[in-house]
């Protein structure tokens, strides 16, 4: 009779508390009906990461899709976040960070055509006021992915490669898409000068460097081992990078003619971006020595020009 009368409260109880939430007078997030389909840009991830496992599960309390992935013997949990890969304990931060994806420009923007309004928006965005609060990618998708959240788990996995005849140290996962690009590279140089030219000139080709970004407390892909600067010889006498640029002629740096900045050959920059690289020259802040392993922002931006 006790237990008749329990499971006679119980569904009282359950049936009160639906017709109240029911009513429209009260909402909460458990009650959030639930999307019909996982987020679409997470599929670019399955594809740039392909042998690291992506499960999807819908959370009604957070209103929002709980991602576990899986490399190996490790595992971790994020919440989606319009892309940013967040932890529980970070997603009231959200702001403080930067959108995980955003569209690369594949095309080199011609500074001759830049309006006064480019070139002010420009000194601003390189100004070290800016540059020193700007917001930073999420880093804790590639901090389980290269597995550096700190640098001695890091440096377990840099390993000593060589491209291109110049030896570097790297993440030992970018030595496969490296290797592509080398491949691609020397089959393109038997027919096309200007690419064996490249070859030939090439002084250095450094990765690994524990350390921030210039003017910004935000960590270099070059911290990672994700990141390589081609440096030709006799770079010192040549405009290379904003930066240095900048301490020549501080105020009109972002109008140099692109005929006067050393950049690698156009077939090489194609090659590096069809194997996942962005090239840091086509940046309104540019390094042209710079490419960097983001095969995610590469799917996106191909996805969002509708390449």
């Amino acid at each position: 009779m006790k237990f008749a009368s329990s499971c006679f409260y119980r569904c009282f109880f359950t049936a009160a508390l639906l017709a109240v939430f029911s009513s429209g007078l009260f909402s909460f997030p458990l009650f959030l009906s639930k999307p019909l389909d996982e987020p679409e840009l997470l599929s670019l991830f399955r594809q740039a990461y392909p042998d690291v496992l992506f499960k999807s599960e819908y959370d009604a309390f957070t209103g929002d899709w709980k991602i576990s992935v899986s490399l190996g013997s490790r595992s971790a949990e994020f919440f989606w976040a319009d892309g940013m890969f967040l932890p529980e304990s970070e997603i009231d931060n959200r702001s403080r960070y930067s959108p995980f994806l955003y569209k690369y420009d594949f095309v080199l923007h011609d500074p001759s055509e830049f309006t006064e309004e480019d070139i002010e928006r420009i000194r601003k965005f390189s100004s070290p006021e800016n540059r020193t609060n700007i917001k930073g990618t999420p880093p804790f998708f590639y901090d389980f992915i290269y597995d550096c959240k700190t640098r001695d788990s890091l440096e377990r996995h840099i390993k000593s490669t060589v491209f291109l005849g110049k030896r570097s140290n790297t993440h030992e996962r970018l030595r496969e898409p490296l290797a592509k690009v080398e491949a691609e590279i020397r089959a393109a140089a038997e027919s096309d000068t200007e690419v064996r030219n490249f070859i030939d000139s090439l002084l250095s080709a450094d990765s690994y460097s524990w350390r921030n970004i210039s003017d910004s407390g935000n960590r270099s892909f070059h911290s990672l081992g994700l990141a390589i600067d081609l440096l030709p010889k006799g770079w010192g006498r040549k405009n290379i990078y904003w930066a240095w640029r900048r301490d020549i002629d501080g105020d009109n740096w972002m109008k140099l003619p692109l005929e006067r900045r050393w950049m690698p050959p156009e077939k090489v920059i194609s090659i590096f971006e069809n194997n996942g690289f962005i090239w840091g020259g086509k940046w309104a802040i540019w390094d042209n020595m710079h490419f960097e392993y983001r095969p995610e922002v590469i799917l996106y931006s191909r996805k969002a020009s509708g390449n």
